[in-house]
């Protein structure tokens, strides 16, 4: 998908704030039985097609409405993860200014973690 300047201007204006992982980090976390939460953050439709193994969905567009009741201990490690990389960062950076200290978004999105051969469910 080719993306309009206009977003691609924002993701940009964002990224300076946003931490990043890599889909190898995140797989290692997950092998290590290390505590954290992976979120995907796509549309309802790109996440009943198909998502990372672990995570669980809370759309881009209600991420904000819906974090704190969900996920209320906002000291907790937070990844999340869209199509490619740019959603996800737009996202970390929406919660990280309601309070969140440790989120981060993964490089790549699902497309990463599917070249890396990834589990899926």
């Amino acid at each position: 998908m080719k993306h309009s300047p206009g977003f691609l201007n924002a993701v940009e204006a964002v990224m300076p704030f946003v931490q990043e992982v890599d889909v190898a980090a995140i797989k290692a976390k997950q092998d290590a039985k290390v505590a954290f939460v992976l979120i995907d953050v796509r549309e309802d439709d790109e996440w009943r097609a198909g998502h990372a193994s672990g995570a669980f969905h809370i759309g881009r567009g209600v991420i904000e409405r819906d974090i704190e009741i969900k996920l209320p201990d906002k000291a907790q490690e937070i990844v999340l993860y869209c199509g490619g990389g740019f959603r996800s960062a737009l996202a970390a950076k929406a919660i990280s200014d309601m309070g969140y200290k440790n989120v981060k978004s993964m490089v790549g999105g699902i497309k990463a973690w599917r070249a890396a051969g990834l589990p899926e469910e």
